[in-house]
């Protein structure tokens, strides 16, 4: 890979997206970070990694859902940095949606975010990537494969994008490899009434490990397929503590 290869973070600007690009800014990426209304968080982040290493980052705005402005996001990339290396579509949108309360707002923004916006997003990087053998990784969650009660749509969402993650490398090979990170329980969602007290509790307790991830788990085993996994593609590596391994 390009010594300094430059990699797309969607959903870079806070929580496990934010660490994604510290780590693989470390590792030598000028990143692109992707942002939908967190403007202050991503150019805080920009500036501290431009602190690190001027001209390393760059922060772009854009909602996932419209399909018109994600080649716009690739070609400001483009034309920032001069080429394109990687791309991790992190950015997500999570929210429980019981049987009987679905709308079709909540199908736009659960579809719209974690399987729409990665798909039209690889589909307008795949040339870029492919000129620079470069790699996608999607952040998926255990949850693809072992639906969470409530949260059906959501489910579903990452499954399709699970699913869509094995047919970019089938159809992308030989020039890019796609891969999938699926986190178990790493960062609790924000406000708290998604996942109560004793349902944390429960959740840790069925988690091999015993404790939650953090951040930074997720980060390094991105880095890892994104600069040390050049014979790995069609994959989705769980990083749940066990969780997954007794759901």
């Amino acid at each position: 890979m390009n010594p300094e290869p430059v990699v797309l973070i969607t959903g870079a600007a806070r929580r496990v997206g934010a660490e994604i690009a510290r780590s693989l800014h470390a590792a030598g990426a000028r990143t692109m970070l992707h942002y939908r209304s967190s403007a202050a968080e991503a150019e805080l982040l920009a500036a501290e990694l431009n602190a690190l290493r001027a001209g390393s980052a760059a922060t772009a705005q854009a909602d996932l859902r419209d399909v018109e402005t994600l080649a716009q996001l690739v070609r400001q990339t483009v034309a920032r940095f001069g080429r394109l290396d990687a791309l991790v579509n992190n950015a997500s949108s999570f929210f429980a949606t019981p049987i009987g309360a679905i709308t079709e707002k909540a199908w736009d923004d659960l579809i719209g975010s974690n399987l729409k916006g990665p798909l039209f997003l690889a589909q307008a990087a795949a040339s870029h990537l492919a000129e620079a053998e470069g790699v996608i990784v999607n952040i998926l969650d255990v949850h693809a494969e072992r639906p969470l009660k409530g949260y059906p749509l959501y489910c579903a969402a990452k499954a399709g994008l699970q699913g869509l993650t094995r047919a970019l490398a089938v159809e992308l090979a030989p020039q890019v490899r796609v891969n999938g990170v699926a986190p178990g329980a790493i960062a609790w969602p924000e406000g708290g009434a998604d996942f109560p007290p004793p349902e944390r509790e429960a959740i840790v307790e069925h988690t091999l490990l015993k404790r939650i991830g953090q951040p930074a788990d997720i980060a390094r085993t991105v880095k890892f397929l994104v600069f040390d996994a050049p014979y790995i593609t069609g994959q989705v590596i769980n990083v749940d503590g066990g969780r997954s391994a007794h759901l």
